[in-house]
């Protein structure tokens, strides 16, 4: 059996919010379709965009899913500690941005042990990595070994509500790429007609 490493890591834990804010970029920028090119390795990779228990302030959160018969699944590795975690409990309330499109959903824990356990299968599968760098292997663990090494593991079921356009939402910076390529095609005509 393998030892859970999240649960526990706080440097682990620390590196991925410091990637966090690189993702959330990236996503903005219309990336959210490469990011998630190869999810056997790198995972399936979703932004939760949720409230602040405390704050009330708008939170966004890349996190790894699962899409399973229309809803979305996602764990919180790291346990109750996790802040968004908390911020769900407090307003369930939530959007995703997926890679093709953008939702408003409602969140829910699951903790029926029929239901957690081959779900929660589904979405560290779908983690790519982080489950293998967690110290699980989804393919070999048993359904024990599982419920043993997830015990702290959070489970979250977020039902679409209504599909969601406008600004503020996944590409929101996608005109960066527009004024960049009109900027470096300023730059190479300039260079050319000096060189005349």
């Amino acid at each position: 059996m393998m030892k859970p490493v999240l649960k526990a890591d706080n440097e682990t834990r620390a590196w991925f919010k410091k990637l966090n804010p690189l993702m959330i970029v990236f996503w903005r920028l219309g990336l959210g379709n490469w990011i998630n090119i190869w999810p056997e390795k790198f995972g399936q990779i979703m932004i939760l965009t949720h409230h602040g228990r405390k704050s009330g302030k708008l939170r966004r959160t890349p996190v790894n899913y699962a899409d399973i018969n229309g809803d979305i699944y996602i764990t919180a590795g790291f346990g109750s500690i996790s802040d968004w975690y908390r911020n769900l409990q407090a307003d369930p309330k939530v959007e995703l941005w997926l890679p093709d499109s953008w939702w408003a959903g409602e969140a829910e824990e699951i903790t029926d042990p029929h239901l957690r356990i081959p779900i929660l299968r589904q979405v560290l599968i779908a983690s790519g990595f982080a489950t293998y760098a967690a110290g699980i292997d989804p393919f070999k663990t048993s359904d024990d070994e599982l419920e043993s090494l997830t015990q702290g593991y959070r489970l979250i079921r977020i039902r679409k509500t209504a599909p969601r356009t406008g600004p503020g939402g996944p590409g929101d910076l996608s005109w960066v790429w527009i004024v960049t390529t009109l900027f470096l095609l300023v730059k190479l005509l300039s260079k050319h007609h000096k060189k005349r």
